[in-house]
């Protein structure tokens, strides 16, 4: 499979910071008047990745563009639930125009979705979905076809046959579901030969290590690993250079991107991952956010693409303008 996945926005990226996006609304959020503009709320899993900054940046981009104030927060870490639901009641709190919101949990936060209901507030979910019909739409990559990509390169790399394992970022979430997912049902699909021996999750570069290193050990005859995020393929990356293993006897397949994925890609430790186009989620949430304001019908998800990308080809410039470091 060499599917690629059309960009339905190829953002350049802008400079990227953890600071807040445009101006803090004032005291009360809510409607827009004529000298007070439209508040967006992004609430995000989290600041831990450099996706995270990547996608904050499309936001920003796209608050400049269209004239309205966004801010833009997440939890501690992506596996702080409970953070996040306490940011996201602060953020309701406020009364924005319209929330943009990535759930760490797709079911825990529910109730909050009642709650934007019964205050007249939109909502628009990005990267990771909800298990609620309150959002309007999801921007977000299709990770059951990115992951199945990622799978047959996978599959390529290791000559069809032989045991891999995979470290993935969570269970609860849509996206690490659907990255799971994806891959595990395309080589049942396609791979007869090929056996997944052990799945673990840990999104933590620190905790995916020592997953990494503990599967490794206990399969001497493992042929490929697969991350499911930036933090889980470089604990993958990091537990290889550890163990000392030599450049390419271990195929290591990511998704994401981020400095050390690249690096490790250059260096031929790494085969290949998939990257998103984070610039592109932010952007387009903020854009449909404002649409949902206005009232404008949508569709109910927004495919902002994915690539594969490799040395062959991550110099491409389609390829170049969806990497962030």
């Amino acid at each position: 499979m060499n599917k690629k996945r059309l960009l339905s926005a190829v953002v350049a990226a802008t400079a990227l910071s953890l600071a807040v996006v445009g101006c803090a609304p004032t005291s009360g959020g809510g409607t827009a008047g004529p000298d007070k503009p439209l508040y967006i709320a992004l609430v995000s899993k989290g600041f831990q990745h450099q996706f995270w900054q990547a996608v904050k940046a499309g936001a920003e981009q796209a608050a400049e563009e269209f004239g309205v104030t966004v801010t833009f927060e997440g939890a501690a870490t992506e596996g702080s639930v409970e953070q996040q639901i306490e940011l996201l009641q602060t953020v309701i709190d406020k009364h924005p125009d319209a929330i943009g919101f990535a759930a760490i949990d797709s079911q825990a936060a529910g109730p909050l979705m009642q709650q934007t209901v019964d205050d007249g507030i939109p909502v628009i979910a990005f990267d990771s979905g909800v298990d609620s019909d309150v959002p309007i739409t999801t921007a977000s990559t299709d990770n059951l076809a990115a992951a199945a990509e990622a799978a047959s390169h996978m599959a390529d790399l290791i000559g069809h046959s032989g045991k891999i394992a995979m470290v993935v970022h969570d269970q609860t979430s849509v996206t690490g579901v659907q990255r799971r997912d994806g891959f595990v049902q395309y080589m049942k699909d396609n791979e007869p030969d090929i056996e997944i021996v052990d799945i673990q999750y840990s999104g933590d570069p620190l905790k995916a290590t020592d997953l990494a290193k503990a599967i490794i050990t206990a399969n001497p005859d493992l042929k490929g690993m697969y991350g499911s995020n930036e933090g889980a393929a470089i604990g993958i990356v990091h537990a290889v250079q550890e163990l000392g293993i030599a450049n390419g006897k271990l195929a290591i397949v990511g998704f994401d991107s981020g400095k050390d994925q690249i690096d490790a890609i250059n260096s031929g430790l790494m085969a290949g991952a998939i990257t998103q186009n984070p610039v592109g989620i932010g952007y387009e949430t903020v854009k449909a956010a404002i649409a949902a304001i206005k009232g404008e019908s949508q569709p109910k998800t927004i495919d902002t693409g994915y690539f594969w990308y490799d040395k062959t080809n991550i110099e491409d410039p389609e390829i170049a303008a969806v990497l962030y470091q």
